[in-house]
């Protein structure tokens, strides 16, 4: 595996501290979440960084890769326009997924979240070939981040090092080390993030995230939204003491500090850096355990990974690799089910973490919805009458598009059933709704309707 290139301390660039990125001292290169930019249109802020030389790289969140079902080419073509319009070295994505399949039974559901795939044979036979499907139509290398989760997986077969490992080892994919994630998992799910680093292959190794979270009734919450604990920078260090990596980069999404605390946060950052070994190298591939060498579908699938990506490129007949998404699909649409629409927790799960993630994916809509239309607090009276009025549709409807629609839809919900009460506010969020839409609300029969049949389900 060619080493990657040198990328060094870097920053997650977001709109609302644009600014502040382009101030600080020393930035070597920014990462940019895919979905946010347009190719034919890059903010100004993003290309004055490139004219200065700062890298730019895309970081897709809404792929699903992780899926039962194959990459969407229309996603995949978006994530490789992104990458050519930036000049990116690489483009980024999670081993997660994000909806149900079309496999399952029902509607497509969206969490709007990075959710854990289980680590089965069965799933990483799909992750296997999709990110073979995904490499193929790509224009640069992908490197895949392992993510923070609150529950656990019953009947899993690898541990997270095992499933990295032979993922890497038949796909050649590299990996994005997210050193906060592997301590959320310690936290909340009991793993050992040094038994993490010490069996995975750091030579596969893309770059590093690093961000902040909060502990709250001994669950740690990934909230990218607060400093950056002395835990993360210790799993950072031990990380350094095994390899020299070839990028660092710091994540903040939200309650944006001022630019003199990121570069705090980077000097940190630096300074664990500084402290490895001089002149370290990337480690050589570490001694693979018995049960981990390619078996005969690991063996066949390097040969397999120059065709065409299609139903069978992983080594397994292309019924055995359907009947293994079909297995994925029913058993993810189970679990997202019970996250979103209130269904029954599937045996094995732990419930109670269910219920904590249940109510985190609400409370991360109710965020995101007030974040794309900062209107619709304002019609409802505020933060609080928002989120109640918002939480209370959220357990009723399920997400099946994307946060725009959920908007869309939450605003058209509220006029169904003639709120909010106040005819004033009504009438702002009929105009807000109508200028959106560009059509005409339901009128009251088509409401009267619409009730009945909520009412009726």
């Amino acid at each position: 595996m060619k080493p990657m290139a040198h990328l060094g301390v870097g920053i997650g660039w977001r709109p609302e501290i644009a600014g502040a990125v382009e101030g600080l001292p020393g930035l070597d290169w920014v990462e940019v979440v895919a979905e946010n930019i347009c190719p034919g249109h890059l903010p100004e802020s993003l290309l004055r960084l490139i004219e200065r030389g700062v890298r730019v790289v895309p970081h897709g969140v809404s792929l699903g890769i992780g899926g039962a079902d194959r990459p969407d080419p229309a996603k995949l073509a978006a994530l490789g326009e992104r990458a050519v319009a930036l000049g990116a070295p690489l483009v980024t994505e999670h081993i997660a997924f994000v909806r149900t399949s079309s496999v399952a039974p029902g509607p497509v559901l969206e969490a709007g979240h990075l959710l854990p795939v289980p680590r089965t044979r069965d799933a990483l036979d799909v992750l296997c070939e999709n990110v073979r499907i995904a490499q193929d139509a790509l224009p640069v290398p992908l490197a895949l981040e392992n993510i923070a989760a609150l529950v656990s997986w019953p009947g899993e077969e690898l541990t997270e090092a095992q499933f990295l490992t032979e993922l890497v080892e038949r796909t050649g994919v590299r990996l994005l080390i997210d050193v906060a994630n592997l301590h959320t998992n310690r936290v909340n799910r009991g793993e050992d993030p040094v038994a993490v680093l010490d069996g995975i292959p750091l030579e596969a190794l893309a770059y590093v995230h690093v961000a902040g979270g909060v502990e709250r009734g001994g669950v740690w919450h990934d909230t990218h939204a607060h400093p950056v604990p002395a835990a993360v920078l210790d799993i950072l260090a031990e990380l350094r003491a095994r390899v020299d990596p070839p990028g660092v980069l710091l994540e903040r999404d939200d309650d944006f500090p001022a630019g003199a605390e990121l570069a705090g946060e980077l000097a940190a950052i630096r300074a664990v850096l500084d402290g490895g070994p001089a002149g370290a190298l990337p480690s050589p591939p570490f001694p693979r355990s018995p049960e981990l060498r390619p078996g005969p579908r690991a063996s066949n699938a390097g040969e397999a990974a120059s065709g065409d990506g299609g139903a069978g490129s992983d080594g397994m007949a292309g019924a055995g690799l359907d009947a293994a998404r079909t297995r994925v699909g029913i058993g993810q649409a189970a679990l997202l089910s019970a996250l979103v629409a209130g269904t029954p927790v599937p045996e094995g799960f732990d419930r109670q973490r269910v219920r904590v993630q249940a109510r985190a994916l609400a409370a991360k809509r109710a965020d995101v919805v007030a974040k794309l239309a900062p209107e619709l607090p304002g019609i409802l009276g505020g933060e609080d009458p928002y989120r109640e009025a918002f939480l209370r549709y959220a357990r009723q409807r399920p997400m099946t598009g994307g946060y725009r629609r959920d908007a869309m839809e939450f605003a058209e919900h509220l006029l169904i059933r003639d709120l909010p009460a106040d005819p004033a506010a009504r009438r702002r969020l009929t105009l807000w709704w109508r200028d959106r839409a560009g059509a005409r609300p339901p009128g009251r029969a088509v409401r009267w309707a619409r009730a009945l049949v909520g009412r009726a389900a």
